[in-house]
C-alpha cells in the first residue's frame, strides 16, 4: 500500500502543485485588517477541499473577536476535521496555519507573491508556499491519494488548522484546552509541519525549542521632553541611563550578565554532545542567513549549541527616543528598553523574571539618579523538549530514511511556536515537529519558496509517516 501511495504521489504533484497554486493565490495576511476577509476565504477553500475529500465532522470553532487598535475584528475560524474514525487504529493530529506573512512586491519581490511561480530552480516562489500552505496541502494531498486510491488511510487523522499563527495564535489556546476532552481526546500523538530543515540538504525531526521572556526596561524623569540646549548637563537624562543598565545586560559575545541565569541551565550530556556530530549544516549557510561573516563562535558544533541549548539575551530597541533621518536635539523624558532572554531546559519562567528584576534594580541604584526605573516581563513562554526515542519520533525517522534514504539530522531550535507546548500540556501527548522546507525557504522575507522536490518528497514523507506510525507499538 505503501508503494501504491509514493507512485499517486509522483503521479499526480502537478495536480497537487495546482492546488497550492489556488491557496497561495489568496492573500490571507492575519496582521492586516484590509485582508481579514482574505484569511475567512482561506478557511473556507480547506473546508471545501476537505469536504470533497470526504473527511468527517468538518466543525469550525470561533475564537471570538480580536481588539486591532480599538478596532473590533473578527478572528478566523478555527478549523476541525477528522479522517478516518476507526477505534481499532492510531489517531494523529496535525495542525498547520493558512495565514501568512504580508508581501508586497515594492518590498523587493521578484514575482507577485500571491502568484505561485515555477522557477528554473524548480523552486514553488509564492507568499505561503513553505509556511504554512505547503505543508497543510501536504497532508489533504495525502488524504487525496489514498481516496483516489479505494486505500483506507492507515491511522485516523484529525485537523486542527488556525488563521492567526502569524498574528500570535489569537484564540487558539483556549479552544485546545476546551477542545481537549472533546474533539481530540482520542488523540495518540500530535504532528506539526511549521517549521524547516537545519539546512538545504538533509530533512530532520525536531524535538526542542526555546522559549522567551520579554522585557519593557522603563526610565522617566522629566515632565516633558527637554531641549539640550537648554537642560542638557543639569538633569539626569533617561536615555543616558537607559544605556548604562542595557551595557549591563549582555556583553558583545553574547554572554548575560545577569547573576545566577546559567544555574539553571540543564548540563551538557555526552548523550547529547553526540546528537551535534555529522549535522548537515556548514558555516557558510550562517554566514549566507545572516548576510555577513559576524559569527561569535568558530565551530558550527559551538554554534548550534549557542543557538538550540544555551540562553541568548537580546537588545531590541528603545520606544520614545528620536530615531528619524536628521537632527534633532531633544532629551526624552521618558525611554523604553526593549530585550528578550531565549531560555532552554531548566529554566523557570518566574525565576528568570525575579534574577532579572532584582539585577536591574540593583544596577540602577548604583546610578544614584533622581529618575525614576520600572522594569516588566511584557510576555514569557516557556522552552520546550520532547524525546527523540519516543514512538512518534522513531516512526518518522523510518518515514525519512524510506523516502530520502537518509538518516534524519535531530534538531532543536533557537526560535518559539508557542503552540507546540499548548498541545503538549493540555492533550499530554507527544508532538513531533515534522519539517518540509528547506532551511533557505525565507518563510518571512522577500521571495519565499518551497522546492519542488520539497513538496513532492514532503508530501510522501507525511503519508509515510502514518504508516510507520500505524506498524509502531508504544510504549
Amino acid at each position: 500500500m505503501v508503494d501504491q501511495f509514493l507512485e499517486y504521489v509522483e503521479k499526480h504533484q502537478n495536480d497537487f502543485i495546482e492546488r497550492l497554486r489556488k491557496a497561495v493565490a489568496i492573500p490571507s495576511v492575519s496582521s492586516d485588517p484590509n485582508r481579514r476577509q482574505d484569511v475567512f476565504r482561506m478557511s473556507e477553500f480547506l473546508i471545501d477541499e476537505l469536504k470533497a475529500l470526504d473527511a468527517i465532522n468538518v466543525e469550525t470553532r470561533d475564537p471570538g473577536q480580536q481588539d486591532f487598535h480599538g478596532t473590533p475584528l473578527p478572528l478566523p475560524p478555527i478549523v476541525l476535521a477528522t479522517v478516518g474514525n476507526d477505534p481499532a487504529k492510531k489517531t494523529i493530529l496535525v495542525y498547520g496555519h493558512y495565514d501568512v506573512q504580508p508581501a508586497l512586491m515594492e518590498d523587493g519581490w521578484n514575482t507577485d507573491p500571491f502568484t505561485l511561480v515555477e522557477d528554473e530552480q524548480h523552486r514553488l516562489l509564492g507568499r505561503g508556499s513553505s509556511d504554512d500552505k505547503g505543508p497543510v496541502l501536504g497532508w489533504i494531498n495525502v488524504v487525496e491519494a489514498h481516496k483516489s486510491l479505494g486505500l483506507e488511510m492507515p491511522v485516523n487523522l484529525k485537523f486542527c488548522l488556525e488563521g492567526m499563527e502569524e498574528s500570535g495564535s489569537e484564540g487558539l489556546e483556549p479552544i485546545i484546552h476546551q477542545e481537549a476532552d472533546k474533539y481530540f481526546k482520542d488523540v495518540d500523538s500530535v504532528c506539526i509541519s511549521d517549521n524547516y530543515w537545519l539546512g538545504t540538504t538533509k530533512p530532520c525531526l525536531t524535538y526542542g525549542l526555546r522559549g522567551v521572556s520579554y522585557f519593557h526596561l522603563t526610565v522617566q524623569g522629566p515632565a516633558r521632553d527637554l531641549h539640550s540646549g537648554v537642560f542638557g548637563g543639569t538633569v539626569h537624562e533617561p536615555m543616558t541611563d537607559l544605556f548604562a543598565l542595557m551595557s549591563k545586560l549582555v556583553t558583545p559575545d553574547g554572554k548575560i550578565l545577569v547573576p545566577g541565569i546559567y544555574d539553571q541551565v540543564r548540563p551538557l550530556t555526552d548523550t547529547e554532545e553526540k546528537t551535534y556530530d555529522n549535522l548537515a549544516f556548514e558555516m557558510h549557510e550562517l554566514h549566507d542567513a545572516v548576510g555577513s561573516a559576524v559569527n561569535i563562535h568558530d565551530s558550527v558544533r559551538h554554534v548550534l549549541q549557542h543557538r538550540w541549548r544555551h540562553p541568548s539575551l537580546s537588545l531590541h530597541g528603545v520606544e520614545g527616543a528620536f530615531y528619524n533621518p536628521g537632527d534633532k536635539t531633544v532629551v526624552p523624558a521618558r525611554v523604553i528598553g526593549k530585550f528578550s532572554i531565549r531560555t532552554v531546559p531548566d529554566m523557570e519562567l518566574d525565576k528568570v523574571t525575579e534574577l532579572v528584576t532584582k539585577y536591574v534594580n540593583d544596577e540602577f541604584n548604583k546610578l544614584n539618579s533622581k529618575n525614576t526605573m520600572k522594569i516588566v516581563c511584557s510576555h514569557a513562554g516557556n522552552h520546550w523538549l520532547a524525546s527523540p526515542e519516543h514512538w512518534s519520533y522513531v516512526a518518522a525517522a523510518k518515514a525519512v530514511e524510506r523516502v530520502y534514504k537518509v538518516k534524519p539530522d535531530l534538531t532543536r531550535e533557537g526560535g518559539s511556536i508557542p503552540i507546540t507546548l499548548t498541545f503538549q500540556d493540555a492533550l499530554k501527548r507527544n508532538v513531533l515537529l515534522l519539517p518540509m522546507g528547506r532551511g533557505d525557504d525565507g518563510a518571512h522575507s522577500i521571495n519565499e519558496k518551497l522546492d519542488r522536490s520539497n513538496y513532492v518528497e514532503g508530501t510522501k514523507l507525511l503519508g509515510t509517516y502514518l504508516y510507520e506510525i500505524a506498524a509502531a507499538k508504544p510504549e
